[in-house]
């Protein structure tokens, strides 16, 4: 990249454990939204319609906001969490469509 000063060894190296702990997130994020599918055909079976279940999002985000010992700002990782929500109900919705039987 022209007219940016070189990389120090440091900073090469400290990139390169956020790089890594980018694909661990990712893999995890994941993992995470699998066991979410599997929790909304948990609940199809047992006649649950609804896909959002906000009582335990509740405790997940209070679960989260007790553990959170920073440097990360409370309100920055609740709104993660709050996205990640809202992308495995997504998940879930659309789970939930594709094995519904059409009527064709």
């Amino acid at each position: 990249r022209r007219g940016t000063p070189p990389e120090s060894l440091e900073l090469r190296r400290l990139r390169t454990k956020i790089d890594t702990l980018d694909q661990q997130i990712v893999a995890l994020l994941n993992q995470r939204a699998a066991l979410a599918i599997e929790v909304g055909r948990a609940k199809t079976a047992i006649g649950r319609r609804a896909v959002r279940d906000i009582e335990r999002e509740r405790e997940v985000l209070l679960r989260i906001a007790m553990s959170n010992v920073g440097p990360m700002p409370q309100a920055d990782l609740l709104a993660v969490y709050r996205r990640l929500f809202a992308a495995t109900r997504a998940l879930e919705a659309a789970d939930r469509s594709s094995s519904q039987p059409r009527d064709d």
